[in-house]
Parts: structure tokens; C-alpha cells; sequence
């Protein structure tokens, strides 16, 4: 039998939306006030939604309490109350959007959830705005 279990997780940062190869006008056309030049911030809200066989031993997909740990250490202790253009080395040419940030977070999980399981990341960037990754 197959499972779905999540995670809810919270961090807050800031960032701006642009393209360097852009001039401002342009920017501002595609980006709206996103793109101004001294950034703005979100409240963001992650959901990790983990699937997979359930452990006749244990009960669990996977333990609640270590995916909670492995979202803290690799993901909200390095975005949390950062400004995600300048401080997080993955975005230094990557626009932080909504949709970038699932994937680079999806993708930093991958690395470190046991590879049996299928998971993806919710990002709520506001409370009705989201990005789902299932796979980058």
C-alpha cells in the first residue's frame, strides 16, 4: 500500500525578480513591482508531500520527525531570512521565482530522501500563490 505523508515548514526571505539582460523597462513590464531594485519579501510556506510503501516494522512512510530535520538543515537554515538573489549561491543566475525555488528545493531533497521515495514541494509564496515540483 502506497502513502502520502507531508511536512509543513516556514521561512521568510526576500528577493527581487529580474533579468540582468533586461533593461528596467522591461523588467518592470514582465515583473511588475517585483522587479523593483531593492527587493521585497515573502513569508513562504513549504510543504514536502512524501509517497511510498509503508513500513510493516514501523508503520510510517518515512519518519515525520527526520524529514522535518532534513528540511531544517538543508533547506530553511540556508533561505531562511536571506535574501535569495545575493546569499544563496543558487540563485546568483537563476531568477528566483516561485516555481525556481520549488525546483532548487526539490532538488537539494532529492539528494538527501532515501531514493524509494517520490516526493514533491509545495511553495506558497503567498497564501494564493503557489508552485508545485514533482521532479527537475
Amino acid at each position: 500500500m502506497r502513502m502520502t505523508v507531508g511536512r509543513v515548514a516556514h521561512l521568510n526571505a526576500a528577493h527581487r525578480l529580474f533579468r540582468p539582460d533586461w533593461d528596467e523597462n522591461r523588467n518592470r513590464e514582465v515583473f511588475g513591482k517585483c522587479a523593483l531594485p531593492h527587493y521585497h519579501g515573502h513569508n513562504y510556506e513549504l510543504k514536502v508531500a512524501v509517497t511510498g510503501t509503508v513500513d510493516p516494522e514501523t508503520g510510517f512512510v518515512i519518519d515525520l520527525k527526520h524529514l522535518a530535520d532534513l528540511i531544517r538543515d538543508h533547506v530553511t537554515e540556508r533561505f531562511d531570512h536571506q535574501n535569495l538573489n545575493l546569499d544563496v549561491p543558487e540563485f546568483a543566475e537563476l531568477n528566483p521565482t516561485a516555481e525556481h525555488i520549488a525546483g532548487v528545493v526539490w532538488q537539494i531533497l532529492r539528494r538527501v530522501l532515501p531514493t524509494h521515495l517520490d516526493f514533491k514541494v509545495i511553495l506558497y509564496e503567498t497564501p494564493r500563490n503557489y508552485a508545485v515540483c514533482e521532479g527537475a
